[in-house]
């Protein structure tokens, strides 16, 4: 058996990259894909329109997650893991070859469009691979911990996608950062994809897996349709979990730079910095919040994280309508190490709700169902409340009503910790 500290490592490097790549195009539709790709539209009303873009990528997700369950049920974790980082990288990388609206027309917008689509894809089917062949090396009494590393290469690709993007604002002029300079992170994307294809292929798959396939009948039902007859419930837990935890996490970190350059109008590398920083403590707190579900318990620690979300949101813009890059960088790190409360725990949850026959499809479903209504919405919700009430207090009762949702899913959701992965999980009464 592949040491757990090789699987993480394969898992975590994979995740930052394959973020780095999702994560770069929502920076880049905040900063410049209005100019780029829709320059014919007024400011805000561009944005709305990147955005959107932004959030097809989403929709794709759930495709993504349902064809990458049904395989990684079926033939494995690690092969369908290879797949999604071959998809994202090409995918990234392409972006950063596309010619501009004003090359081309109607054309670029369309084939951002379409690449959008394929990142969105793979994404769907890379979270659940990676979370699980981590969950399924790891023992039952540390597995919130070792599970919680493939997400903090969530910020860890933010962080990234970030620092490359407030380098390249600090050494370039406006015009030449729209003309040519926002390629360069795209196309870097190229290389980070076969250094985490060169570590992802020398770890093994996960021993439950080849357990579970070695025992498993010879016809067996479609994980999709075992998981929506016997775990429908475990699939809206897992939804009305991921709710809060996603619309908070872009509104921190997307959202924001269009309300610091538009309404505020501050620099980019204000909003930039800001996250940056926010996103090292973030970083380096998953792992303390998944250590800590495994003392405490899953629920109650990712139950603290919805309601603190809530609750922070309403102090979040009043510190970013002070101006100051202090406070807006303590807003900032407050709302993500909250999210991490959420965030940290949630890989080992959200697997131990599922059997180890239909758990990357039904982790994988709920989980990417819910990033449409959630993540894929919010930049767009936030920016359409924003111009049509001209203040952010809408958007913080947006998000505590989020937070609701998910305390609910929560407090509904049976404890999972220390939960057998070997075992079939039985469907909830």
């Amino acid at each position: 058996m592949a040491s757990i500290s090789r699987v993480v490592g394969a898992s975590l490097v994979g995740t930052t990259v394959e973020w780095y790549d999702f994560f770069l195009y929502g920076s880049a539709a905040a900063l410049v894909f209005d100019k780029v790709f829709f320059p014919s539209s007024e400011p805000l009303t561009g944005t709305l329109l990147a955005f959107a873009t932004y959030a097809i990528g989403f929709l794709a997700r759930p495709i993504g997650g349902l064809v990458f369950g049904h395989f990684g049920d079926r033939i494995g974790r690690k092969k369908l893991l290879v797949l999604s980082l071959l998809l994202m990288g090409g995918a990234t990388f392409a972006m950063g070859l596309l010619p501009t609206y004003a090359s081309i027309g109607v054309a670029a917008p369309v084939l951002l469009t379409v690449l959008r689509l394929v990142q969105g894809f793979a994404l769907g089917g890379e979270w659940g691979g990676a979370v699980l062949i981590v969950s399924e090396h790891g023992d039952a009494k540390r597995r919130g911990f070792w599970a919680s590393w493939p997400q903090a290469g969530a910020p860890a690709g933010n962080l990234l996608a970030t620092a490359v993007l407030a380098i390249l604002a600090g050494v370039q002029s406006e015009a030449d950062f729209v003309a040519w300079g926002w390629r360069i992170p795209f196309l870097l994307s190229g290389v980070l994809v076969l250094i985490g294809l060169w570590i992802r292929l020398a770890i093994a798959e996960s021993p439950i897996f080849l357990e579970a396939a070695r025992k498993a009948p010879k016809h067996q039902r479609a994980p999709i349709v075992t998981v929506l007859r016997e775990n429908w419930r475990e699939v809206l837990v897992a939804m009305g979990a991921r709710l809060a935890e996603n619309v908070s996490y872009y509104v921190i970190t997307a959202f924001i730079l269009v309300y610091l350059t538009g309404p505020l109008g501050l620099p980019k590398s204000v909003g930039l910095n800001a996250v940056l920083i926010a996103s090292v403590i973030h970083f380096i707190t998953i792992p303390m919040w998944g250590a800590l579900s495994d003392r405490l318990g899953r629920r109650p620690v990712y139950l603290f994280g919805a309601l603190g979300v809530g609750g922070w949101a309403f102090a979040f813009f009043p510190l970013l309508d002070t101006r100051s890059f202090l406070w807006i960088t303590v807003a900032t790190t407050v709302g993500l190490v909250l999210h991490g409360a959420m965030y940290g725990p949630q890989a080992a949850f959200f697997s131990e709700l599922f059997g180890t026959r239909v758990r990357y499809s039904g982790a994988s479903i709920g989980y990417q169902l819910a990033s449409i209504l959630a993540g894929g919405l919010a930049p767009l919700i936030a920016t359409a409340l924003l111009k049509e009430f001209g203040g952010p207090a809408p958007i913080a009762v947006y998000v505590a009503l989020t937070a609701v949702i998910t305390a609910v899913a929560v407090v509904a959701a049976r404890e999972t910790r220390n939960s057998d992965l070997g075992e079939p999980v039985r469907a909830a009464a």
